[in-house]
């Protein structure tokens, strides 16, 4: 089944190596919009998801994805012509480091759910390699791009593996990034922390919030906390 359907939207996936996950629905719907972002990017969109989900949920006008391999490219741009905010999406084809090269604007919101796999080793599948493994985008590139490419007031926005953490803020202070808001996620109670979602900023913020969110208590059976986060994107929340 390649078409995935949401509330206000569906996508098909069938030509992307990486198919529609808990990451990118969890940063579509957790990343913080209180700066009212008149423009927004997502970096490595896949099939679109994010962009779509900020489409939904913020009242931007100019939404731009960047998506570098071909396939992926060409069913972001479908999905984003066959949702109703089609006037707002567009899709670049084109690698990170092109793209800011020349860039032609400041993005009040940048989000990225980027390719990770530190462990070295790599599937049979290029396509899906190029998508997962995190030399087709190693963090600090895309640290660089976010402080190159955000407005003043702007809010940077990922989800990374847990034990990246810690690599991920160091890098981020580098370039004078800082969190605002840090999130833990966990698939149950009783596992280990998987992702942080991390929001930054150009300001320092003394007392910025972390908690933790949990998914589920047992097999769908989800918590009250991520189906307030996610409930106005899934069909079944």
């Amino acid at each position: 089944m390649s078409k995935f359907q949401f509330k206000q939207f569906s996508l098909e996936q069938d030509r992307c190596a990486m198919k529609i996950g808990t990451d990118g629905v969890l940063l579509g719907a957790w990343t913080p919009i209180e700066n009212n972002p008149f423009s927004i990017l997502d970096i490595g969109t896949g099939t679109g998801i994010i962009a779509l989900m900020l489409a939904q949920k913020s009242s931007a006008s100019q939404i731009d994805a960047l998506e570098i391999d071909e396939n992926a490219y060409e069913q972001a741009t479908d999905n984003f012509e066959n949702s109703s905010w089609n006037d707002r999406l567009f899709c670049f084809h084109a690698a990170l480091d092109e793209f800011v090269e020349d860039p032609e604007d400041e993005y009040d919101l940048i989000v990225s759910n980027p390719p990770f796999y530190t462990e070295g080793y790599k599937s049979n599948d290029e396509q899906r390699d190029l998508a997962r493994f995190q030399d087709a985008m190693p963090f600090e590139e895309l640290i660089e791009a976010a402080a190159l490419l955000l407005s003043e007031n702007g809010i940077f926005s990922v989800i990374i593996p847990f034990k990246e953490e810690e690599n991920f803020l160091a890098l981020a202070k580098d370039y004078e990034l800082f969190p605002i808001k840090i999130t833990h996620v966990k698939g149950t109670p009783t596992t280990e922390t998987k992702r942080s979602l991390l929001a930054f900023c150009r300001n320092e913020t003394p007392n910025f919030s972390i908690d933790e969110l949990i998914i589920e208590t047992a097999r769908h059976i989800y918590t009250p906390e991520y189906i307030a986060l996610t409930k106005d994107f899934y069909l079944k929340m």
